[in-house]
C-alpha cells in the first residue's frame, strides 16, 4: 500500500461522510488531497518510510472566507477521525512532522512552501523560490476540488518557470557542472585534496540532476529523492540515473578510482551538451559545458535577467 493510495481510501471512507454530514453547506467548496512534505507525497515511500510520519491522513483546503467560518470546527472533526485504517496506523508523528495534514487555508498552505500567498507574478519572485520547495508544493494528489481554487494555484506552479528563468538556471548549471566535474575534480585529486574532490563530486551530482530536471520542465525534489526522481524523466533521466549510480559505486579494484569517476562525469556532460544542441539551446561545438552557459544565457529575453552574472542563479 502506497501512502497516496491509503490517504485517498481513508478520505473517501471517513472524510467524505464527515464533510457531508457536518458541513453540507460547504461541501462543494472544500478541496481534499495529500500534498507537501513526506516521501509518500512524491510516491517514493517504502517499508522504511513507515517508521514515522506515515499512515492514514489527508489535507483539506479552503478559501479564506470558508476557513474563517468553519476552519476551527472542521479541524476538530478531523482530529476526531480514527487514527488507524485498513490495517495501517496510527501515524508515528515526529517533532518535525507536525502540521503536514489537517485543515488549511489555500493561500497560506502554499505560502509555507514558496513564501508567497499567490502564484509568482514576476520573474524576480520566480527566481528566488528554491526548486525543492516548488517540487514539494506541487507533488502528491488532489482527490477532489469542486471549487477549483486549490487546483488553479497548483496549476500555475505546475506550468513551470517562465522560460527566461528556466534558461537562467540552465545556464548557471552548465557553469557549475563544468567547473566541478570537468575541471576541479581531477585537479583536486592531483593535489591530494581529497575532501575538496569529494565536495566537487557531490556538487556535480546535485547540479547535473537539477539541470536534467530543468530540461524536463520538472522541479527537482529535495536531496533524499533527487536521484530517485530521475527515473520518471523522459529527457536523459534513465541515462543519468544509471551513470550517477556507477559514479558513486565504482567497481571494486578499479585501477584508478578517481580517473574512473572523472570519466563518468565527462560522459554525463557530453550527454547534456548533445541535448542542449539538439534542443537549439546552444550552438557551441565545445565539449566543455562551461562554454555553453553564456550561449544559453544570451537567449534570455528580459534584459535585467540576461544581465545577471552567468554563474549566479
Amino acid at each position: 500500500m502506497k501512502g497516496l493510495d491509503l490517504a485517498e481510501r481513508y478520505f473517501l471512507a471517513v472524510g467524505v461522510p464527515i464533510i457531508h454530514q457536518q458541513f453540507p453547506e460547504c461541501q462543494e467548496r472544500i478541496a481534499a488531497g495529500l500534498v507537501g512534505m513526506g516521501s509518500e507525497c512524491f510516491g517514493f515511500d517504502d517499508e522504511i518510510s513507515r517508521d514515522h510520519d506515515w499512515g492514514p491522513t489527508f489535507c483539506l483546503w479552503l478559501k479564506k472566507a470558508d476557513y474563517n467560518m468553519i476552519g476551527t470546527r472542521l479541524q476538530a472533526e478531523f482530529d476526531s477521525l480514527p487514527k488507524a485504517f485498513a490495517g495501517f496506523g496510527p501515524r508515528e508523528e515526529s517533532a518535525w512532522g507536525r502540521g503536514r495534514n489537517g485543515v488549511f487555508e489555500i493561500d497560506q498552505f502554499y505560502r509555507q512552501f514558496i513564501g508567497l500567498d499567490h502564484p509568482p507574478k514576476s520573474l524576480r519572485e520566480w527566481r528566488f523560490i528554491p526548486e525543492a520547495n516548488l517540487a514539494t508544493a506541487t507533488n502528491g494528489r488532489v482527490f477532489t476540488d469542486p471549487l477549483g481554487a486549490f487546483t488553479a494555484f497548483r496549476q500555475r506552479l505546475l506550468d513551470f518557470y517562465p522560460e527566461d528563468i528556466r534558461l537562467k538556471k540552465i545556464a548557471s548549471r552548465c557553469m557549475t557542472v563544468a567547473q566541478t566535474g570537468q575541471y576541479n575534480y581531477m585537479r583536486c585529486v592531483r593535489r591530494q585534496e581529497y575532501v575538496a574532490a569529494h565536495w566537487n563530486e557531490a556538487k556535480f551530482i546535485s547540479d547535473i540532476i537539477s539541470l536534467v530536471f530543468l530540461l524536463n520542465r520538472k522541479y527537482r525534489p529535495f536531496p533524499k529523492w533527487m536521484h530517485r526522481g530521475l527515473k520518471g524523466l523522459t529527457i536523459l533521466g534513465a541515462d543519468l540515473y544509471d551513470r550517477l549510480l556507477e559514479l558513486v559505486t565504482p567497481a571494486e579494484g578499479a585501477v584508478n578510482i578517481y580517473e574512473k569517476k572523472a570519466g563518468f562525469m565527462e560522459e554525463m556532460c557530453q550527454l547534456v551538451i548533445k541535448e542542449l544542441q539538439m534542443e537549439g539551446l546552444s550552438d557551441s561545438m565545445s565539449d566543455f559545458l562551461l562554454e555553453h552557459g553564456p550561449v544559453i544565457q544570451s537567449h534570455i529575453q528580459d534584459p535585467q535577467v540576461r544581465a545577471i552574472d552567468v554563474w549566479a542563479e
